[in-house]
């Protein structure tokens, strides 16, 4: 009979893997052996995946032995550790040894870990019923969803080393890897990173060779003998003056390899994809404009800015032979992972951990409010725009047409003593209906930059919650190894220092882009009105005094 446990609190699933329960929930174990402090099993819904132990109760009162009622009670099979193989599991396993998630399957990078069988060799099968082993003699908890003050936490395991999750982004990323002194590779003084200590905190140094890029009108070409188009831009980096030309597809891989070779560095979302109309003027002109956000962006960065992909990107011309060796050197890149962490150089005095869980713990606060209003005010302002490009003219040309009609009217007094009149009156209604035109024209010069700049923010919210749990992750680590702190608190020390140096680079890139997109904006406010005015004073200057 297949064991049964009743939920005690509730618990929301954040990564693949993990299934939520609900309180007073009945679930089926699919074994009472702990993971790290968490269980495998199926709940009422018929998800199926890891929850945490101290969040339920196993209820064994329907299980039965021989002894009153001839059943034998159900089989616990203990099995040996999970081995992790470099190659990658096959689909919905975790690793060579057979124990099964139950879950889709992740791409062979997820599965970039090996745990070496150290343990004596036996006929048990192997499965998820038991801890894998542990290169450390470490202790680990249940990833800090909830504060003590709210739940208890999962029971620790004396003897783990790793997360049991490998989809979490602490995992991927290499933050775990990291953290536990398994990287390793040649860092060249060209590739080191600083992080400087400055007046509010850890900042990345700067680039003591600041430059900007520019993005002309993109052009139409083809290849193939016209069988296919596409559209390119044309890059102009201001330290070395000389054009380049890229396709968007040189940007999305560009993007790629950012990722890939950041983990705590929020790399800029490119404008989106479009599968219909991307020849069309609107469409090309809209996504220049976000590139331009994009490349400031980068531009901007201390390190994303001298990256070696980065200024390949924008220096290698038209020779596709350099491209091709440029393109085939960075997807070989050994600092990607947890050899990226390798190259940060931190300041000497190391940073109190409460102090760094306090400063995360209010960025996170606050990017949820930020990306809550950024929605509020994109919302309004859109719906403001339409109105203006549709009811606004809509309006003003009835308004000014209603004028016209009154003014033919007039003229069929047919006295010439009102022809002065009559002609201002038309010309007001010529006025109306032109700053009708005006309305329309306006969202284009003053709301849609608004518009660009909080979908740029956007995608800058969407990747900090990856950013903080790689962070978190290596400060749940350092808790729950006390045997350890000493050798694992410099690693997260530097992990520590970069997203918090990341946090404070975001700050200071949104005050200045929303100072300056606000006083873009009133600008245009301004001059928007002031041309109404000179309009309305043109019409009321053909009235005269006396006609």
């Amino acid at each position: 009979m297949a064991l049964k446990a009743r939920v005690l609190y509730d618990f929301s699933s954040e990564n693949q893997g993990e299934i939520s329960i609900s309180e007073n929930e009945m679930v089926t174990l699919f074994s009472e052996e702990e993971l790290q402090g968490w269980l495998e099993g199926e709940n009422s819904r018929g998800d199926v995946g890891l929850f945490p132990a101290s969040y339920v109760e196993i209820i064994r009162d329907h299980i039965t032995s021989n002894n009153n009622n001839g059943f034998s009670s159900p089989k616990v099979v203990t099995p040996t550790h999970v081995t992790y193989s470099q190659k990658g599991p096959e689909a919905g396993s975790v690793g060579s040894g057979g124990g099964s998630f139950h879950t889709s399957q992740g791409s062979d990078d997820d599965w970039d870990d090996e745990w070496d069988d150290t343990s004596p060799a036996t006929d048990t099968p192997r499965g998820l019923g038991t801890s894998p082993p542990s290169l450390y003699p470490v202790t680990t908890s249940l990833p800090g969803r909830r504060s003590s003050s709210q739940q208890p936490q999962a029971k620790s395991s004396a003897t783990v080393g790793r997360n049991l999750n490998r989809f979490s982004t602490f995992v991927k990323s290499g933050g775990e890897a990291f953290l536990l002194g398994e990287a390793a590779a040649f860092v060249r003084d060209g590739d080191k990173i600083c992080v400087a200590m400055g007046k509010h905190g850890p900042e990345w140094q700067e680039d003591p060779y600041p430059f900007t890029c520019t993005i002309d009108d993109p052009t139409k070409q083809t290849k193939f003998k016209g069988m296919k188009s596409y559209m390119s831009y044309g890059l102009t980096p201001t330290h070395t003056n000389v054009q380049v030309n890229r396709r968007y597809k040189h940007f999305d891989w560009l993007y790629a390899r950012l990722v890939e070779r950041f983990p705590v560095i929020s790399v800029p979302h490119l404008p989106e994809k479009q599968a219909t109309g991307r020849f069309e003027e609107d469409f090309i002109s809209k996504r220049r404009k976000g590139l331009i956000w994009w490349m400031n962006h980068m531009t901007s960065h201390p390190v994303l800015a001298r990256c070696d992909v980065f200024q390949h990107f924008l220096t290698c011309g038209a020779d596709e032979k350099a491209w091709k060796q440029g393109k085939r050197k960075a997807e070989r890149d050994e600092l990607v992972g947890a050899n990226f962490f390798l190259t940060i150089s931190t300041p000497a005095v190391p940073l109190d951990l409460q102090e760094v869980e306090s400063k995360i713990e209010g960025f996170k606060t606050f990017t949820k409010k930020m990306d809550e209003n950024i929605v509020l005010v994109n919302t309004t302002i859109n719906d403001f725009a339409r109105k203006q490009m549709s009811g606004f003219k809509k309006e003003y040309q009835k308004v000014g047409q209603s004028f016209k009609l009154l003014s033919q009217a007039f003229e069929m007094d047919q006295q010439v003593f009102s022809a002065g009149l009559n002609k201002a009156i038309a010309y007001t209604g010529d006025a109306y209906e032109a700053i009708g035109e005006y309305f329309a024209d306006q969202p284009r010069h003053d709301l849609d930059p608004i518009s660009d700049l909080l979908d740029l923010y956007r995608g800058h919210l969407a990747n900090f919650p990856d950013i903080i749990h790689v962070q978190k992750g290596a400060l749940t680590k350092v808790r729950d190894c006390p045997t350890l702190e000493g050798e694992l608190h410099d690693r997260c020390n530097i992990i520590s220092c970069a997203t918090l140096a990341e946090i404070q680079h975001f700050h200071r890139t949104r005050i200045r882009d929303f100072r300056g997109q606000m006083q873009h904006h009133l600008q245009q406010q301004i001059g928007f009105f002031q041309k109404i005015t000179a309009k309305l004073e043109d019409a009321l200057q053909r009235y005269g005094s006396e006609q």
